[in-house]
C-alpha cells in the first residue's frame, strides 16, 4: 500500500556496540520493543497501544505513564502511573513496574486508578508479595471522576468519567497557575504594593487551569471527548478500536469507541492535536487512517489526528538500570504563554 511507513525487523537493523569506560568491552544496546514516539510543542509521547495486546503510554516531561501494559522498560523511569482500568493488556505490568522500582533503588511508584479496583489492585501486589517474601513499597490512590492529584507543584491529574464494560476513569493533566488579577494587571502596581495587599490577606491572584494532555483508556463514547478538560486539552489520547461499518456492534457490546463516533464529535472538539490509540490488532493502521480520512473529507474544521502506532520506532539507549526516553530538548508546558 502507498505511503505507508514499514518497520525494518531487527535482523536488518541490529544494534550498534557501545563502549562504556576505560577498557570495558563493548556492549550491545539492550533489546527493546519497538516504540511510538510523537514529538508535540510541549512535551513528548511515548509508548504502544494495540487493543488486546497492550497499552502504556508516557508522557516524560511530566513523570506519568498512562497504563502500564506490560510495563515495557522504558515506563519504569515515571514515578506515576495513572491506571485507566483493569483488563490486562492495560495492567498487567503494575506488579513488576513497583517491584522493578525497588529493586533498582528508585523512587517508589504512586498508581491512581478508579475507585472501584483499588481493593482488588491491592490484593494483587500482597498476593504477589507472598511468593516474593517481601512486599515492595508503593502507594494506591483510590480516584473518582472529578478527584484531583497533586503531581507536583502546578501539575495536577484530574479524573474524569468514561463509560467501559469495568470500572475506568480517563485523566487529564493540568497546568494549574496563579495569575495576577486583570483589573491589578491593568494598573500596572509595583511589586512592594502587591506584597503589602497580599500580606493583609487580600486575594490579589486567580487560578487559570490549562489542561495540557487527556487520556481516555478504554471508552464508549457517552459524552466522554466532550467534557470540560477533554475537548479542549492541547492533546488528547483517544482509544478508536473499530473502523469498518460492520464491526459497530462488536463496538458497542465491548463499550469501546467506533470511528463513526470520533467522527461525529471531531467538529466540537478543540484540541492541537488527537492521537488515536488502542486499534484493534486485526486493523492496519495504515488502512485505517485513509478511512478516517474519507470519514472526515466533509467537515471543514478538525484538529489534528495521528494514530500513535504510525511512528513506531526502535529505541537506542544505553545500558543501565532503567531505559528513559530523554528528548533532546526538553519543553517545559508552562514556558508556552503566560
Amino acid at each position: 500500500m502507498e505511503n505507508e511507513k514499514k518497520i525494518s525487523p531487527p535482523e536488518d537493523n541490529p544494534p550498534r556496540p557501545r563502549t562504556l569506560t576505560g577498557n570495558a568491552p563493548p556492549r550491545e544496546t539492550p533489546l527493546l520493543p519497538p516504540m511510538a514516539i510523537v514529538k508535540t510543542p510541549y512535551f513528548h509521547l511515548l509508548g504502544y497501544s494495540v487493543a488486546g495486546e497492550e497499552t502504556a503510554i508516557q508522557v516524560p516531561e511530566l513523570n506519568v505513564v498512562f497504563d502500564i501494559g506490560k510495563c515495557p522498560r522504558p515506563m519504569l523511569t515515571r514515578d506515576f502511573c495513572l491506571l485507566s482500568h483493569g483488563h490486562i493488556d492495560h495492567s498487567a505490568g503494575i506488579v513488576y513496574y513497583l517491584s522493578q522500582l525497588f529493586f533498582q533503588g528508585m523512587i517508589p511508584g504512586t498508581i491512581l486508578c478508579p475507585a472501584a479496583i483499588a481493593d482488588g489492585l491491592s490484593g494483587i501486589i500482597r498476593a504477589w508479595a507472598a511468593l516474593e517474601g517481601k512486599i515492595t513499597q508503593h502507594r494506591i490512590v483510590p480516584m473518582k471522576p472529578g478527584d484531583e492529584f497533586e503531581l507536583r507543584r502546578g501539575l495536577i491529574a484530574r479524573a474524569f468519567a468514561t463509560r467501559h464494560t469495568v470500572a475506568s476513569l480517563g485523566f487529564t493533566l493540568i497546568d494549574r497557575r496563579e495569575k495576577l488579577k486583570p483589573e491589578l494587571a491593568a494598573q500596572n502596581l509595583p511589586g512592594h504594593i502587591l506584597r503589602d495587599m497580599k500580606a493583609r490577606g487580600e486575594k490579589i491572584t486567580y487560578t487559570l487551569d490549562v489542561p495540557l494532555v487527556a487520556y481516555t483508556g478504554d471508552t464508549s463514547m457517552g459524552e466522554t471527548l466532550l467534557q470540560d478538560g477533554v475537548r479542549d486539552a492541547r492533546v488528547l489520547i483517544t482509544e478508536c478500536t473499530f473502523f469498518e461499518q460492520s464491526h459497530r456492534k462488536r463496538a458497542t457490546v465491548g463499550q469501546h469507541m467506533h470511528m463513526q463516533d470520533l467522527v461525529e464529535v471531531l467538529p466540537q472538539l478543540q484540541n492541537e492535536l488527537v492521537l488515536i490509540s488502542h486499534v484493534s490488532r486485526r486493523t492496519y493502521v495504515g488502512w485505517a487512517a485513509r478511512q478516517l480520512a474519507r470519514a472526515t473529507e466533509g467537515l471543514t474544521i478538525v484538529p489534528r489526528i495521528e494514530f500513535l502506532m504510525d511512528h513506531v520506532q526502535r529505541l537506542d539507549v544505553r545500558p543501565g538500570k532503567a531505559a528513559p526516553f530523554v528528548p533532546a530538548e526538553p519543553v517545559s508546558p508552562t514556558d508556552q504563554d503566560d
